[in-house]
């Protein structure tokens, strides 16, 4: 009996709630409206996105300005993730097997569909972390190889590589670059300067976790596969924020967690390995000899809540109903609101580039008058302002400054008034 047929049967699971139902509505209703528009004219069209700010459970005496750490779920993503819940507790050992588990293979499908990949070289994970190390730990190397990575990639990663220095003698070695770059070009020089013969590996980010700066990914990874180098890019925060493909990126590994701009429930990622590398892996927890060639060998990780992954689904559904060129100029039109509003105060110094090809929603500045903690904690007293800082030892410290789509334009001139309030001192 499959979960459709079991539920008939049951006479039926608690369905969506109204609150849920008529916010969903809305925000179709307004699709229906704004239907042929360009997505640079939507971008400020504010009865829009009010509606999809009404899809989600929003505490309104806060502004959230940290969508870069972890998003909140639309209500539709929420209301399913306790719907399958409820049907886990009825019988976690039998329903689970049954009628969740053959449910992950459409989550598979969906994710694949976005970034246009195949489905058998998608591995469902619970974050970037995990699906970075997967590569990081599983990839065969030898004393002396040589990894190529930046100051700016994220410290978990790092710390992973610092690891494989310790127990395996490879070397890491770290590129500095300045914020903002003078460009692409700039990064793909810096990068490339790097490599050597004994280059074995090149681990970037896609967009940083720290100023938002988008990388030449192509660029790079083209050159790397020409000199037979391996490379992995770290995605944690550019699936579903703005549109690409996994042939855009031309990576072997891509990893990327799904409740930043996928609005997943927290404790969702995704893998990818190019179909002919999937061999070379090693998963992080053992498979049996069998699944060397299967993409799922990397999700034998045990018992987990699968209420939180086949939920994913219904955020895939969400951001679609949205639409990843309108979600992404949505995205670019409040970073540029903001930066707009202070670029010209005095201390204020912007470190992410307005270039589309360069940024989207993340962006980061420095007050030079507030180091970057105290500034997030300005913001948080007196305004209720919620924002992260970012340090990159010997180099740079600063705020990052993320919105979503349910941020609205108020919050982002509140935040620009504050920070007038406190460049005067």
């Amino acid at each position: 009996m499959d979960r459709r047929a079991f539920v008939a049967a049951m006479g039926g699971l608690p369905l969506m709630d109204d609150a849920v139902t008529h916010a969903l509505t809305l925000v179709r209703e307004e699709n229906r409206r704004v239907e042929g528009y360009a997505p640079e004219v939507v971008a400020d069209d504010e009865a829009y996105w009010m509606r999809v700010r009404q899809a989600y459970t929003i505490d309104a005496n806060h502004v959230n300005l940290n969508s870069g750490s972890v998003s909140p779920a639309p209500r539709v993503v929420a209301e399913a993730m306790q719907r399958y819940w409820t049907l886990t507790n009825m019988s976690p050992s039998l329903y689970v097997d049954t009628l969740l588990y053959p449910e992950v293979e459409h989550v598979r499908r969906r994710l694949a569909s976005v970034l246009q990949c195949d489905p058998e070289t998608l591995a469902l994970t619970r974050n970037t972390s995990e699906s970075l190390q997967i590569a990081q730990m599983g990839l065969p190397l030898q004393r002396g190889d040589e990894i190529v990575s930046t100051t700016q990639d994220y410290p978990r990663m790092i710390t992973a590589w610092r690891q494989r220095e310790r127990r395996d003698g490879v070397v890491l070695k770290l590129v500095r670059y300045p914020v903002p770059p003078s460009g692409h070009d700039d990064l793909y020089e810096r990068v490339m300067a790097a490599v050597t013969p004994r280059t074995k590996v090149i681990h970037i980010c896609h967009i940083t976790y720290t100023t938002g700066q988008i990388f030449p990914v192509r660029r790079i990874c083209d050159e790397a596969r020409r000199r037979g180098i391996f490379t992995i890019v770290d995605g944690g925060h550019s699936f579903a924020h703005f549109p690409f493909t996994i042939a855009d990126l031309g990576c072997d590994v891509y990893g990327s967690s799904l409740h930043k701009w996928l609005c997943a429930p927290v404790g969702n990622g995704l893998l990818y390995v190019r179909k002919e590398v999937i061999t070379r892996l090693w998963p992080l927890l053992a498979a049996d000899p069998s699944q060397d060639g299967d993409i799922r060998k990397f999700e034998s990780i045990g018992t987990y809540p699968i209420s939180l992954r086949v939920a994913v689904s219904d955020a895939v559904t969400f951001h679609e109903e949205i639409g990843g060129e309108r979600k992404a100029a949505r995205l670019r039109y409040l970073r540029d609101r903001w930066m707009d509003g202070v670029a010209a105060l005095p201390g204020v110094e912007l470190l992410t580039p307005r270039d589309p090809a360069q940024s989207c929603a993340i962006g980061a500045m420095r007050l030079k008058s507030l180091g970057a903690q105290a500034l997030t904690d300005q913001l948080q007293q007196r305004w209720g302002i919620h924002v992260r800082p970012r340090f990159v030892a010997d180099e740079f410290e600063c705020i990052r400054v993320t919105p979503n789509v349910f941020t609205a334009l108020h919050e982002i001139d509140l935040f620009v008034e504050a920070i007038r309030a406190l460049a005067k001192g």
